[in-house]
């Protein structure tokens, strides 16, 4: 009696080539996010509530409700007027342009200084700006607390000028301000401009600025 025939193998089994051989349940093949990848220690800056925040300077600007222009020059930029700039009047463009210290594209970080440095030196000027310190302080605080050096050196140098044009008139309004410029003197790069700051502040101030400034910075000292 002969063997039966042998039969041919078939196929291979499609499913057992296409799956891996070790296959874990799709579940605990998902990618995870960790809590850590939700918090970057690298992008926390105690500045950053007000570093990142715009200013509506350029808008305003743009739709030529600052009167005055930039014009080049061969050597160094100025501003023209409109107008004079001592007819004109400081509220609310005084409060602008210290809002816009905090541009940091050109031409609005010119034009804020310039016109902010401008302003305060007309004549009449101090009657002009001290109504406006309230609103002129959260604009330069805001300036103080960026974390660009450009941005927060416009804001140092505008609080002197200001300081300058008001003298005593800013010492009840100094507090908030020098609580950044306390943190900036940790800054090893800003300490020399601070204290330099500080130093005008007292020197406008007078005694009655001393004592806030002693207040807020226990380690300043006087120089008058």
């Amino acid at each position: 009696m002969s063997a039966p025939p042998r039969r041919k193998p078939g196929p291979p089994d499609q499913r057992s080539r296409s799956a891996p051989l070790t296959c874990a349940p799709p579940s605990l093949t998902r990618i995870r996010a960790k809590p850590s990848d939700q918090l970057n220690p690298r992008t926390v800056d105690p500045f950053s509530s007000t570093g990142k925040c715009p200013s509506a300077f350029s808008a305003i600007y743009s739709k030529g409700d600052i009167p005055c222009r930039l014009v080049h020059g061969s050597v160094r930029h100025k501003l023209q007027w409109d107008s004079p700039p001592e007819t004109l009047q400081f509220d609310p463009l005084l409060v602008t342009l210290a809002e816009g210290l905090r541009e940091t594209k050109h031409p609005y970080t010119f034009l804020s200084r310039e016109g902010f440095r401008e302003l305060l030196l007309v004549h009449r000027a101090a009657e002009k700006a001290t109504p406006l310190l309230p609103r002129l302080v959260p604009a330069l605080k805001a300036a103080l607390a960026h974390s660009d050096a450009g941005v927060f050196e416009r804001g140092l140098n505008g609080l002197v000028q200001l300081s300058e044009a008001v003298g005593p008139a800013l010492n009840d309004h100094l507090k908030p301000l020098l609580t950044c410029l306390s943190r900036r003197l940790m800054d090893k790069q800003c300490k020399e401009k601070v204290i330099g700051a500080l130093q005008r502040l007292e020197a406008h101030g007078g005694q009655g600025s001393l004592a806030v400034i002693k207040s807020k910075i226990p380690t300043y000292s006087s120089v008058c």
